[in-house]
């Protein structure tokens, strides 16, 4: 079972689309708001619009971060996507510094670019490592983006694509079973969902899907 957080903080229906649009069993699918919902999923996606400091209340407030500590401490897939990405560091400055889920070491920051922020539209996205999430993606692909800050990751191993805006920044990571992309794969078309299949594929080898 893949479990989508609602954590009151995200795009839940079009993160449930996508995944429906690429052939996920309804019966496979659901929304979770609890940690007892969270216990009983084989995978979780953690989507995700707003600020860090407002997204870690909201979940502390719905007593879900030991749920999803709980459930990558016993090696259940876990996809961050956008916000829900940037959740999985250390700690976050936007609304305040504050800390994250602690699953990836580092800190999310502001952009100090020259360039409108958010950053906002189609970027080239650069694989750095060749991995199942992957699978039949071009190098240098166009994925979609709406976002202010980004993660000064610290642990180089994990780094799975970097883009650039004014700066090169690490825009998704892999880390034993967390995977998290700073991008929104439910906008990016045929790449996007390409991507979501990926995982998709990477469960049902493993047999949770």
């Amino acid at each position: 079972m893949i479990g989508i957080v609602d954590y009151d903080m995200g795009n839940i229906a079009s993160v449930y689309n996508a995944f429906r649009r690429i052939g996920t069993p309804e019966d496979k699918l659901r929304i979770v708001r609890t940690k007892q919902e969270i216990a009983s999923s084989d995978a979780l996606i953690l989507p995700g619009v707003g600020a860090f400091g407002d997204a870690m209340k909201h979940l502390r407030e719905q007593h879900l971060i030991d749920a999803l500590q709980s459930h990558v401490v016993a090696h259940k897939p876990l996809l961050g996507i956008c916000l829900g990405y940037q959740l999985l560091f250390d700690q976050g400055e936007e609304g305040g510094k504050t800390s994250g889920l602690g699953f990836v070491k580092g800190r999310v920051v502001r952009f100090q670019v020259h360039l409108p922020i958010p950053h906002i539209g189609w970027s080239t996205t650069i694989l750095r490592q060749e991995k199942e999430i992957f699978d039949s993606i071009p190098q240098n692909v166009y994925f979609y983006y709406d976002h202010a800050y980004y993660p000064e990751v610290e642990e180089q191993e994990v780094v799975a694509c970097e883009t650039e805006y004014g700066i090169r920044y690490v825009s998704g990571i892999q880390k034993d079973r967390v995977f998290g992309f700073q991008f929104h794969p439910e906008k990016s078309h045929k790449y996007g969902l390409r991507l979501l299949s990926n995982f998709l594929s990477i469960l049902s080898e493993r047999g949770l899907v």
